[in-house]
């Protein structure tokens, strides 16, 4: 049978092997982005180190003890729903301050889009750089092995993930997650 196929395969014109190429790629891509593993509420959180837009690295158990911390993954920075959910993070963003929280927009762009990203929109809070996708991928986020997914991990001062929004709405990404907070503090 296995013969068969690989005299078959030869035989086809080069328009059928290009799109036979083309299609397991696509699977291996496929079967790459399957293998991450989707985070749960009560699982720690994965730690990282990531360079950020203001200048800074960030490490997430710097915080463990002290703040909790909120993590807006987004696909792809200046798109129209990362726009948005950015400028609503501009906004409103600061209400988390009051909560405890410190909160970062993530993506899988490089350290000079986010920069350019947030200095475009004003944005005076950390949007972090996972320009490797190790961290995407540890948080089960990455998408067909290219960008993230727009998710949102809330961690708790143990760096324990209490709350998992899978279904963000970009224009009130912000006001959003501070009700989440409201609700996980009450």
């Amino acid at each position: 049978m296995t013969n068969r196929f690989i005299i078959a395969f030869a035989n086809t014109g080069s328009a059928m092997k290009k799109f036979i190429c083309a299609l397991s790629a696509f699977l291996l891509l496929l079967a790459n982005s399957l293998a991450t593993y989707a985070l749960e509420v009560g699982d720690r959180a994965p730690d990282f180190t990531l360079q950020a837009s203001d200048g800074e690295v960030y490490t997430l158990s710097d915080y463990e003890g002290k703040n909790n911390v909120v993590i807006a993954w987004f696909p792809r920075a200046f798109s129209p729903g990362c726009t948005l959910e950015c400028k609503s993070f501009a906004e409103h963003g600061y209400r988390l301050d009051d909560m405890e929280t410190v909160y970062f927009m993530a993506s899988t762009d490089n350290l000079k889009r986010v920069v350019k990203f947030a200095q475009a929109l004003d944005a005076e809070f950390p949007i972090l750089s996972d320009a490797k996708k190790e961290t995407a991928k540890k948080y089960g986020v990455l998408f067909l092995g290219m960008h993230s997914n727009r998710e949102a991990y809330y961690i708790n001062k143990n760096g324990i993930i209490t709350h998992i929004d899978r279904d963000v709405v970009p224009e009130s990404a912000a006001q959003d997650i501070i009700a989440q907070m409201q609700r996980l503090n009450d």
